[in-house]
């Protein structure tokens, strides 16, 4: 099938750095080939921003395969776009009509303040995964075969699936207090469901909870935004299990 090209208006966020006030900004762009990805139609925005002697736009960008999360952007009032269960750089403009305006911003979270443009801080991720999202491996001179230790398929699958966590932010830029839980319930829990992680299991949700509270991430009221959201469909369930996880370690904390 042969590529079709729309016309589209861009409402576009720009603000100079996280210190000065920004504001939408008005651009037109013309014969954008509707087989392009979000990206690409942003890079051809900057060619012609280039092209013009003005300062192109400002966003994330990495893999383009849906794996960093580096690509998070607010779409048309909806974290990663209009479509479902894809980050930024896997939507397509063929979602898009011909004429259409569409509105783009950063996250809009306190725990990720705005860099440049469509570019925020998301560092808060990285501290919370540093203050307990990691298994520490004391071998005292043997090593286990990993393969020695039975995991029961349920538990593995649980695990894998909250491993699939890409860390992009959609959680907390759709939840209406700015939380963190879908993200921290899927690191917990990815450790907390196998036999390697719960040597730490105490200690790793109290630190990564903490460390939450301290971002200034907000708390969940169960609306599941975040889950819908989500671009590799984390469950609320891993909140459910990071609570019970959080009380059992508060009962029983030396």
């Amino acid at each position: 099938m042969a590529s079709k090209f729309i016309n589209i208006t861009l409402k576009i966020w720009r603000q100079k750095n996280g210190t000065t006030k920004g504001g939408l900004e008005t651009y037109g762009l013309n014969n954008v080939s509707t087989d392009s990805s979000f990206l690409e139609m942003l890079d051809q925005l900057n060619e012609q921003l280039i092209n013009e002697r003005k300062e192109p736009v400002a966003f994330d960008h990495d893999c383009r395969e849906g794996i960093c999360g580096m690509c998070s952007l607010y779409i048309n009032g909806r974290a990663h776009g209009p479509d479902t269960g894809v980050t930024t750089c896997q939507l397509h403009m063929r979602t898009f009509k011909d004429g259409e305006t569409i509105y783009v911003e950063p996250w809009r979270s306190r725990a990720f303040p705005v860099v440049k443009d469509l570019v925020v801080d998301r560092s808060a991720f990285d501290r919370i995964q540093q203050a307990g999202g990691f298994v520490s491996v004391n071998t005292s001179g043997r090593t286990i075969d990993a393969n020695a230790t039975p995991i029961p398929k349920a538990d593995a699958d649980k695990a894998f699936e909250a491993a699939a966590c890409i860390g992009c932010g959609a959680c907390v830029a759709s939840c209406k207090n700015g939380s963190a839980m879908l993200f921290v319930g899927a690191k917990v829990s990815q450790y907390a469901l196998l036999p390697q992680g719960k040597v730490e299991a105490q200690q790793r949700v109290l630190n990564m909870v903490r460390q939450m509270d301290e971002e200034g991430f907000g708390n969940c009221t169960n609306t599941g935004a975040c889950e819908v959201e989500c671009p590799k469909g984390i469950s609320i369930e891993n909140i459910a299990r990071m609570n019970r996880e959080y009380l059992k370690a508060i009962v029983t904390e030396d």
